[in-house]
């Protein structure tokens, strides 16, 4: 019997690891509670209330006055910066300058962050802080020199020691955009600190205004009022203004704007502490119906099937990289309402959609595998090539749906659509307005919509997008095959979709496990296709080296001939003459030899016969040297060895074993000179060819396990 808990106080209990499959939580105070790891599927939460505990919302509402306060120190430190530039507190002429200059920088600094944060984002912001202070610098060295051309290297320091100030100030906009975030993340009024920063700046600038009253020459205490008065108005203003500033950042952060999503990210992990956690948990098919779900840890929780329908504040819950990232995915699982909403190419694996109002939603190419429409509305909607493998579409209403190439299987449920018709296409054939409408005419009566798709629900659907490789996916098919020795696979039927989207149909048993020939396909398809193209670059390769090396042979032929033409040509003539009829007889008929010219001719009155390119590979590595050491073999052992593997792999169709041994003739040759530059290339790309041929052979052949020994050790060899 499943543990009841139902209107329970179950604040800061730990559930941590524990096996609750199916307990019941409604309308549970489970503020604080640890349900890390805990196993609770089907668990229902419907009503329960999650988040902070008292004690941990105070500590945060501290943390985040104090915040608060850092937020207004800055304002306030903004103000009388700026506020300098009116500032004659001072009649020194030198101090004048540096407060003018150093006022003039802060707002140069302040206008370029505040006007980059707010176009861009905070980030932006903060790497234009650095291009401004430089650019501050610069025009402080400009009034420098037009207050005073003789003093401008005295001015010029002190606009650099206002501008030490600027990096601080710089810094300082950093806290006050980060506080103001978090703080509006824990739901404390920014008000607050524009009212702490206003105050303490009317206070400094009253200050100021003071002392300058009281100076002893009379017309500078009555300058020094006005400056005091303005330094009040401008240090209040500048207050207020960047406290406002701060706010709007953490109010658009929280608003979900990708701009700063980092600053929110932040903020919800900040307010998170100390809350609900179901980190780790399995809550398949748990349901949180109308419960309150702010400051709850949700991170690697296994969230199939789970739902979230009118959940409170579940945007304020951390939720790692889960569905509920994606705010528009959120606000359909609270909602339930994607009425004629755009979720192209969305993950909404494991979503559940019960009783959704779906009509005309957009769900092509996205990914609902293993969620559940049960009872919902999907009338008019796309679900063009949808990947549905263990979708529950039971009592679904699905009159109009487009469901061309979607993946189904028998893990997918269609008992008792609600359907009279269907279409398999999505766009009507070109010059037509056919979209292949299922039935051709009349309305589905109850049954035939399962009936329609009752032979594809036996077969695994090959989706190819970009048209196929059919020498990768024959070797694709052949390695799913032996993979899965104990199902019986055959082909059902291959269609163009057009736009190269192709689909193969491929018929498996009821038993067998879909999903996992899916997989197994797909891994195999993009290891042959990816072998197949290093196959056909290599050999690409090969024939350019072949053109260029032809072509320096074709440049140096000239003097090839003229050396051929220096070589002697030796002639025996012996004469013999044979005559029966005569006892003194001489054999007059004649044998001409003609020696070798240079090495390379050979006329002997019989045809060259150079036998198979076996024969071939045979003289050419014979040629290299042994080894001297027995134990160790050379290049020529080695060679060897892959030659007769070659020769014996049964695997390997005859076309392809005699480009190998192509390519070991290649190696051999390049053994004969194997610090020549054209040889070491000749070499890699040989080996390159060798590598694409046998990718295609099953891992376990000898082939493929003689390959993956010898040819690192050829490699070494031949540099």
């Amino acid at each position: 019997m499943p543990p009841d808990y139902a209107g329970k106080n179950l604040r800061g209990c730990s559930f941590k690891g524990q096996n609750l499959t199916g307990a019941n939580f409604s309308k549970a105070d489970i503020r604080g509670a640890n349900f890390t790891n805990a196993i609770l599927k089907g668990a229902d939460f419907t009503g329960a209330k999650a988040g902070l505990q008292k004690r941990w919302t105070i500590g945060l509402l501290i943390a985040s006055w104090l915040l608060s306060a850092v937020s207004g120190f800055f304002s306030l430190f903004f103000g009388v910066l700026v506020a300098s530039i009116f500032s004659s507190t001072t009649t020194e002429y030198f101090s004048r300058i540096q407060q003018i200059i150093s006022g003039i920088v802060s707002l140069i600094v302040l206008l370029v962050f505040c006007i980059i944060t707010l176009r861009k984002s905070l980030t932006a912001g903060l790497g234009a802080v650095a291009v401004a202070v430089a650019g501050a610098v610069a025009v402080a060295f400009a009034l420098a020199v037009a207050v005073n051309g003789g003093l401008f290297a005295f001015a010029l320091a002190r606009a650099f020691g206002g501008s030490v100030s600027v990096a601080g100030a710089g810094a300082g906009a950093v806290a006050v955009a980060f506080a103001g975030a978090v703080a509006g993340a824990i739901a404390v009024a920014g008000a607050i600190a524009g009212a702490i920063a206003i105050a303490i700046a009317g206070a400094g600038a009253v200050a100021v205004a003071f002392a300058g009253a009281f100076h002893v020459d009379g017309a500078v205490a009555f300058a020094g009022v006005v400056a005091g008065a303005v330094a009040l108005v401008f240090a209040g203003a500048g207050a207020v203004a960047f406290t406002l500033f701060s706010a709007y950042i953490g109010w658009r952060s929280l608003r979900g704007d990708e701009k700063d999503a980092w600053v929110r990210s932040f903020a919800v992990a900040f307010a998170a502490t100390g809350g609900t956690s179901f980190r780790g948990a399995d809550l398949t098919d748990a349901d949180f119906t109308g419960a309150i779900l702010k400051n709850t840890d949700f991170r690697k929780a296994n969230l199939t099937r789970t739902r979230f329908y009118e959940a409170k504040k579940l945007d304020l819950a951390r939720v790692g990289n889960l569905i509920l990232a994606k705010r528009d995915i959120l606000k359909l699982l609270v909602s339930c309402n994607g009425r004629e909403k755009s979720y192209l190419g969305a993950n909404l694996k494991g979503a559940n959609l019960i009783g959704a109002d779906l009509t005309k939603a957009n769900f092509k190419d996205a990914d609902i595998t293993e969620a559940t429409f049960q009872g919902a509305c999907l009338e008019w909607a796309n679900l063009t090539l949808a990947q549905a493998v263990g979708t529950d579409f039971t009592s679904a209403k699905m009159t109009g749906t487009c469901v061309e190439a979607w993946n189904i299987e028998s893990s997918t449920l269609l008992n008792n659509v609600d359907c009279r018709f269907v279409y398999l296409l999505e766009h009507p054939q070109l010059g037509t307005d056919e979209r292949e409408r299922r039935p051709n005419s009349g309305e589905f009566q109850p049954g035939e919509f399962f009936k329609l798709f009752e032979e594809v629900l036996n077969t695994v659907d090959l989706i190819f997008r970009n048209g196929i490789d059919w020498k990768a996916f024959v070797n694709a098919f052949d390695n799913v095959q032996q993979q899965n020795q104990d199902t019986e696979l055959s082909l059902q039927s291959i269609e163009n979709k057009g736009e190269g989207v192709v689909v193969v149909k491929v018929a498996v048993p009821d038993s067998a496990d879909k999903e996992k020939i899916h997989r197994d396909f797909t891994q195999s398809y993009q290891l042959a296709l990816q072998a197949v193209e290093e196959k056909y670059k290599a050999q690409l390769q090969a024939k350019d080296n072949e053109i260029v090396i032809y072509r320096q042979q074709s440049a140096d032929m000239k003097e090839i001939m003229s050396l051929l033409a220096n070589k002697p040509i030796n002639v025996q003539v012996d004469n013999k003459l044979e005559n029966k009829n005569m006892t003194n007889s001489n054999d007059s008929s004649r044998s001409i030899n003609i020696g070798n010219i240079g090495g390379d001719f050979n006329a002997s009155g019989q045809a060259l016969n150079l036998g198979d390119i076996s024969g071939t590979v045979t003289n050419t590595i014979n040629e290299l040297p042994s080894s001297t050491e027995p134990e160790k073999p050379g290049i020529k052992e080695l060679l060897t060895q892959l030659q007769t593997a070659i020769e014996a792999e049964e695997n390997l169709p005859p076309e392809d074993k005699a480009e190998a041994l192509e390519q070991v003739n290649a190696l051999a040759e390049a053994g004969k000179n194997p610090q020549e530059g054209a040889m070491q290339k000749a070499a890699k790309t040989a080996i390159k060819i060798l590598k694409g041929t046998v990718a295609s052979l099953p891992d376990a052949t000898k082939l493929v396990e003689e390959c993956g020994k010898l040819l690192p050790l050829i490699s070494q060899f031949l540099g």
